[in-house]
């Protein structure tokens, strides 16, 4: 058996090929199909540990519980990481092989081919259907030498392509006709079609449009869709852009935008929430009035720690604490908050050391083995169950059982409390996704509401949503037809 496969390519970055692919896949899985989602270069800071213990970006592993089938390593076999802004860690089949800059990896692509057509053919062995998301857009012709990411993958299996334009920011159509034209001929005959994201208005008034479109290019619009509000999605690597302002007695949660943030999808949870307003502190923005400050996870611990300084968030953290407010930090905002970050072998930047901010008594040498585990416990003071998953070079010393953040069910202790109770460290990301530890977590920092929220429920029905949204906005024969599942 040989998997059909469709990839899905966008006209621009943030277009909506990540929530698209997921969309398909809810949407085969809900027919029965055997689907597994790919994407054969990622580059994002936002990574989940997958099934066979490797490293695949966030938005394979949304997509893999969209089609309900496990994540695994085959769904992203390269993730880039940056940690620098011309270098990034380069991960292949789960596992780091690296740091490379720009044109080292230009050189290494060869070999990266190789790693994404060995998962391609396994995948294609074992599942119905491949849906395959792009890179950025197929039109960066400064890229097109070597491409792994968009049509030289396609071209390499031979699928067909549908491209994907956000109407909501405007020039819907010179993006469209845009793209075709900076294609090879053999790249724009691979494009089936069109899919329109994003829409808001009178259908009606876009329609005139989309004939011209047609005639135009000679391809069909597969269909239109709709702009849908509150989805509970992943987002592939961007911040949310709203600023949330909740009504009534709200939480207030403070998070500092380090400039290499990881798995800021952390936070999904505490924005569901509706007794939480959560806020981001980026570049030149004071720390707001808060009653929890969260310290994110950093590809660069060393590098955002000196940036939280110059910012003057150490400051603001220690006033905050000396009103009775409470601090929380995640994998690298926990090492951050020990006694010191060691980076003997250089693994993010320049070898040396940095003071923490001496909140925890522990301190962190960061070792080339990464550790990357899935893993389950209980909250240290209260017992509430807790799941999450561990990214990170980090070797911390100083955790002890009987101050630590939780116990997990090998009987390993992780994190840290300070003696005072303000201060809290975990190296788990998705701390706050399960209903128990984030009702728990929120209790500590100071909320005495009721309400709570299942960000895994609300991701289950952000997914048959947009599978509802597949069967009413897009032409199904059409898009069976180009899966090759009609006959």
């Amino acid at each position: 058996m040989t998997a059909r496969v469709l990839m899905v390519q966008g006209c621009t970055s943030d277009a909506g090929k990540s929530t698209v692919v997921a969309a398909l896949c809810r949407w085969l899985r809900r027919r029965g199909v055997r689907v597994a989602p790919f994407k054969p270069q990622n580059m994002a800071l936002n990574s989940a540990v997958t099934v066979d213990g490797g490293e695949i970006g966030r938005a394979q592993a949304a997509q893999a519980q969209a089609a309900g089938v496990e994540p695994h390593t085959d769904f992203n076999p390269v993730l880039l990481k940056p940690n620098t802004d011309v270098g990034a860690q380069v991960i292949v089949h789960g596992r780091a092989v690296g740091n490379m800059d720009a044109r080292d990896y230009h050189a290494y692509k060869r070999i990266a081919m190789d790693a994404v057509l060995s998962s391609h053919a396994r995948l294609s062995t074992q599942y119905d259907v491949i849906v395959v998301e792009g890179a950025g857009s197929p039109a960066e012709i400064n890229l097109r030498d070597r491409d792994i990411a968009n049509m030289g993958y396609a071209e390499a299996v031979d699928c067909p392509v549908v491209l994907v334009a956000d109407i909501d920011r405007g020039g819907v159509f010179a993006h469209l006709v845009g793209t075709l034209a900076l294609l090879s001929p053999s790249e724009r005959a691979r494009v089936r079609g069109f899919i329109v994201n994003r829409f808001r208005g009178d259908i009606a008034l876009l329609q005139p449009g989309l004939d011209w479109l047609e005639q135009e290019t000679g391809k069909p619009v597969l269909g239109v869709l709709p702009y849908l509000h509150g989805l509970h999605v992943e987002a592939e690597d961007a911040l949310p852009r709203v600023r949330q302002n909740k009504a009534g007695d709200v939480l207030r949660v403070a998070v500092p935008a380090f400039p290499r943030i990881s798995n800021h999808t952390d936070f999904d949870a505490l924005q569901a929430h509706p007794g939480v307003e959560l806020s981001w502190a980026g570049p030149g923005q004071a720390m707001p009035a808060c009653d929890l400050i969260v310290l994110p996870g950093s590809k660069s611990t060393r590098a955002d720690l000196a940036w939280l300084r110059q910012q003057g968030h150490d400051r603001a953290i220690a006033r905050h604490l000396r009103y009775g407010g409470k601090v929380l930090g995640i994998c690298g905002g926990f090492q951050m908050l020990g006694n010191f970050v060691d980076d003997p072998h250089g693994l993010e930047g320049a070898p040396g050391s940095s003071e923490g901010l001496g909140w925890l008594a522990v301190s962190t040498t960061l070792e080339t083995e990464k550790q990357l585990r899935r893993v389950a416990g209980v909250l240290a003071e209260s017992g509430a169950a807790v799941t999450g998953y561990e990214i990170h070079c980090g070797v911390t010393k100083g955790i002890d059982p009987a101050t630590a953040f939780c116990i997990l069910e090998d009987g390993r202790p992780d994190g840290a409390r300070s003696a005072d109770g303000q201060v809290m460290g975990t190296y788990l990301h998705g701390v706050f996704d399960r209903p128990e530890a984030l009702a728990a977590l929120l209790e500590w920092a100071g909320w005495r509401g009721t309400e709570h929220v299942d960000i895994d429920g609300l991701r289950e029905q952000s997914f048959d949503r947009l599978a509802d949204s597949i069967d009413a906005h897009l032409d199904t024969d059409l898009l069976t037809q180009w899966m090759g599942l009609n006959g």
